[in-house]
């Protein structure tokens, strides 16, 4: 009996090896899609979050940051989809990923429950904060771009 449940967790195991790795760099290419066509449409839970931090910045309006935002998203998701654009990918998500991070500084007001900083976020600091798992994703398909 435990050299076929051996057998069988080595093949399940196995299979989830083989599939893991694209599977995370297809999932990465449609959220990222997905989330940044919200943007640029204005249907994105995160628009009022992302209009706050970014209207500080005076080159554009925040309306267009959104829009520039949202279309990086949609380039970041492109190249997460295709082997060769990898590298872009991981790049672009690398400097996306900076501003990402900027409500937990700038906005501390939205992205932590009052007098709780920093250790109880709020529903916007918790949305922010699961990015890590993002980073650590991108790192891992970033691993791959030598391996074939």
């Amino acid at each position: 009996m435990k050299n076929l449940f051996d057998v069988i967790d080595r093949q399940i195991a196995g299979y989830m090896y083989k599939i893991g790795l694209p599977a995370l760099r297809i999932s990465l290419g449609i959220i990222f899609i997905w989330f940044g066509v919200l943007k640029t449409i204005g249907l994105s839970p995160a628009e009022g979050l992302v209009l706050a931090t970014v209207n500080w910045m005076p080159v554009f309006s925040a309306g267009i940051w959104l829009s520039v935002i949202g279309w990086w998203e949609v380039v970041i998701g492109v190249c997460f989809l295709f082997k060769p654009t990898l590298r872009i990918a991981i790049g672009l998500l690398a400097l996306q990923m900076a501003g990402t991070f900027l409500p937990l500084i700038i906005l501390t007001d939205v992205t932590f429950q009052a007098g709780h900083f920093p250790y109880a976020p709020t529903m916007e600091g918790q949305y922010i904060i699961k990015n890590l798992l993002i980073i650590s994703a991108a790192i891992v398909v970033g691993g791959s771009v030598r391996k074939d």
